[in-house]
């Protein structure tokens, strides 16, 4: 084996001997050993940018908390929701309840799981395919065109309907107990299969599976309510609405939102994506009826347009980003210029990868949804910062808003969600083309948790 594969004493020398003349690398060894990297590298100058008062500034009610849970995604989905019921009805705060979507969604994911694994059952227990469905099937994330699946068939209803539960609020040791639930199922389907079980034999076992499911997730979180009694009054204690209603209904008088006219807009600058196309992922979804995603990819000058147009005209914008990238927690702030951690290092970290090159080599998918609440533009109309409304509790960021620059929005910013006549006739006709099926793993494919 020849010396230049192995490090040797030389090279170790060497190296400590280049560290240790180096002034600026001791100076930065006792910072981040001190303080941490994110706090050495930190530049206030760029924090301080980050205003709280906006040129198009939406009010929204009291920040809401996803807590021990993976729901940012239905979150966002509610907030853009209760805006409206707020408007409508000249609140100042409302909450929609965050555990009952949760409810309908790991029901019906446990069906396109079970269905999923039915329809892939001559593939081999090996194969990539299955390895991916057997991964992680009850995880918490997900994206809008599931929610909005969920929202068609299951309605809303207010929190104190179906308030959250410790489960609801911490997920993990359900969906642990869920998840080998599933496995259970499939091999039960697969070895079914494979003993020659027709699809007939496979549906009746899914169904004693899903009866099964039921009863875990009505132990869990509570049976969703069928109806309910709603009385809602303003803040001058003025009765605004009240009779009884089913979740469909109220969403349908209160929420009155056409669903089917939001659309999901990506942006993912890969060669293999090209822009105007439309594009789904294979086994991505949750409502089998309603079938999975679709998007539109186009020009992050595209997404902000539309974003920047929906919030002139009163609504919140629904958006999935890797919000882990560049972030200030403590500050709320969201700026590739406030951690200046190449400097601090003095290598090519954040500078290394571009964001296509990001998505193709696994450093950045979207991992968050939030709600864009307001915008700050220049003279040319051009935005510069974000306000954004997250779902951790007032007690994070700026009393739980988020601020991002522009910057930030091209580099880490995914997909947006924006009623279709925001959108061109090419871009539309784009969206409304036979979409272009890409693999289960592929970045796209990422649930927003």
């Amino acid at each position: 084996m020849g010396l230049d594969l192995a490090i040797t004493p030389d090279v170790i020398a060497a190296a400590h001997r280049s560290f240790n003349d180096n002034r600026g690398n001791l100076i930065a060894r006792d910072a981040v050993t001190s303080s941490g990297i994110d706090a050495a590298a930190r530049n206030p100058q760029a924090a301080a940018l980050a205003t709280t008062t906006f040129d198009v500034q939406l009010q929204q009610g009291d920040v809401t908390n996803q807590k021990h849970s993976g729901r940012c995604w239905m979150f966002a989905s509610l907030n853009t929701m209760r805006f409206r019921i707020m408007k409508k009805l000249g609140l100042k705060t409302f909450e929609l309840s965050q555990a009952y979507p949760l409810f309908w969604d790991k029901y019906e994911r446990c069906n396109w799981f079970f269905e999923n694994i039915i329809a892939s059952a001559d593939e081999t227990l090996d194969g990539r395919e299955i390895a991916y469905l057997l991964a992680d099937p009850m995880c918490d994330g997900g994206q809008w065109d599931m929610f909005r699946s969920l929202v068609k068939k299951y309605g809303v209803v207010p929190k104190e309907a179906m308030p959250e539960s410790f489960h609801s609020s911490n997920t993990h040791p359900m969906n642990q107990r869920l998840t080998r639930y599933l496995r259970g199922g499939a091999k039960r389907l697969r070895d079914a299969h494979a003993d020659g079980a027709d699809i007939e034999a496979l549906r009746a076992i899914k169904a004693e599976l899903m009866e099964g499911v039921y009863r875990f997730l009505a132990i869990c979180l509570g049976e969703p309510p069928a109806s309910f009694d709603v009385r809602i009054r303003d803040d001058k204690g003025e009765l605004k609405a009240s009779g009884t209603y089913t979740p469909q209904e109220f969403f349908a008088e209160f929420v009155d939102m056409d669903l089917d006219a939001y659309i999901s807009v990506i942006n993912a600058p890969t060669a293999d994506k090209p822009y105007l196309h439309a594009y789904t992922v294979k086994y991505l979804g949750n409502v089998v009826e309603d079938g999975g995603v679709r998007y539109v990819n186009l020009p992050i000058e595209s997404l902000k347009r539309a974003a920047v147009a929906q919030l002139k005209d009163g609504l919140p914008v629904w958006f999935g980003s890797d919000v882990g990238q560049c972030f200030l927690r403590s500050d709320g702030v969201l700026d590739p210029a406030v951690l200046d951690i190449d400097t601090l290092f003095d290598l090519p970290i954040e500078g290394c990868l571009d964001k296509a090159a990001r998505l193709d080599y696994s450093e950045s998918l979207m991992t968050h949804a939030m709600t864009l609440q307001g915008v700050n533009l220049d003279a040319d109309g051009n935005p510069t910062r974000w306000r954004i409304e997250n779902s951790w509790g007032d007690d994070r960021g700026k009393k739980g808003y988020d601020i991002a620059s522009d910057e930030w929005f091209s580099q880490y910013v995914y997909q947006i969600v924006v009623d279709r006549k925001y959108l061109t006739d090419e871009e539309l006709a784009a969206y409304d083309s036979e979409p272009i099926e890409l693999a289960p793993w592929d970045p796209m494919g990422s649930l927003a948790c």
